[in-house]
């Protein structure tokens, strides 16, 4: 069922499922993919988030209700007919709309003289608010509110689903592949990035780690290539790609793909065979010569030399 629906969405998104594998012997690549706690993380920071959003509906919806009776209630008993102007004070309105703490508006005989505030309950004064506020709504408010309460329900509901998905394509979406000769990395479902880089360009590789990752067993692997000093700088906190950076973003191997890469590259310029561009420019270049090659070549050299020896005594 997860299967279909994931090939569907992908194919409305038009989100390619994997990337081409970049340039390198056919044989001499690798796959790597973010760690699985990469998305047991999200997944959770995903289900924090849900549950906060619905304790949120439970709150209003119950405060909803509550100010809805009590302003039914006062439309029964007539209490909402109260005139502020009739008071004498606000103190002596909270009184009769029921809304003061009466052991903290009665004063003792001995500090009759002293002017006493009534303290206005935390939870009843919100509600008092509300409760004035929902007075002066005309009749049909209420059922407009309603309304509006439920659709807000059912687009959290509709969302759940939804959601989830991002969650996973994110981590599922994430590609790494190292050849003998490049490297590509492809991340993103609503945005796709996708970077290849040349060994010939490759200037640094380095692994961090902060504590969350290193308490769920993963690491970054910043690569970066030549002219990339000055738009990036992976200490500053950028999490992202640039032109010269890829990140093979919280893998639980880092290192391994760290010695790979660098065993891949140290080989890759002992050998001398420079930037792919250039092969695909030169294609008589892209097979370097045989030691047989060579040493014909050099004992041609050496027979020039003799003849122009001989030439010259």
């Amino acid at each position: 069922m997860y299967d279909r629906l994931r090939t569907w969405v992908l194919q409305v998104m038009r989100v390619p499922h994997e990337p081409a594998p970049p340039f390198g012997a056919p044989g001499s690549i690798r796959v790597f993919r973010a760690g699985k706690n990469l998305y047991r993380l999200r997944l959770a920071r995903w289900g924090v988030t849900q549950l906060l959003a619905l304790a949120g509906i439970i709150f209003w919806v119950t405060v909803f209700v509550q100010v809805e009776m009590e302003v039914r209630e006062r439309h029964e008993a007539k209490q909402a007919r109260i005139n502020p102007k009739e008071s004498r004070n606000f103190e002596e309105y909270l009184e009769k709309v029921g809304a003061t703490d009466p052991a903290a508006s009665a004063a003792p005989e001995s500090k009759a003289k002293v002017k006493h505030r009534a303290r206005i309950n935390g939870w009843a004064g919100f509600k008092l608010m509300l409760v004035q506020t929902a007075l002066w709504l005309p009749p049909w408010a209420f059922p407009v509110l309603w309304a509006l309460k439920i659709a807000g329900i059912v687009a959290y509901l509709a969302q759940l689903p939804f959601t989830y998905l991002l969650v996973r394509f994110d981590y599922e979406l994430r590609w790494y592949m190292v050849t003998d000769r490049s490297l590509r990395i492809r991340y993103g479902v609503w945005k796709v990035n996708e970077s290849t880089m040349s060994f010939a360009n490759l200037q640094q590789v380095e692994v961090q780690q902060g504590p969350l990752q290193r308490l769920l067993g993963l690491a970054d692997l910043h690569v970066q290539s030549a002219g990339g000093g000055g738009d990036h700088d992976p200490r500053h906190g950028q999490t992202e790609d640039s032109l010269h950076t890829g990140i093979f973003h919280s893998v639980d191997n880092a290192t391994e793909i760290r010695d790979l890469i660098l065993e891949r590259l140290r080989h890759f310029r002992q050998a001398g065979l420079g930037d792919p561009d250039d092969h695909h420019d030169h294609p008589a270049a892209a097979t370097p010569e045989s030691p047989a090659d060579t040493l014909a070549a050099a004992r041609e050299l050496l027979e020039e030399a003799r003849a122009l020896r001989a030439t010259v005594s």
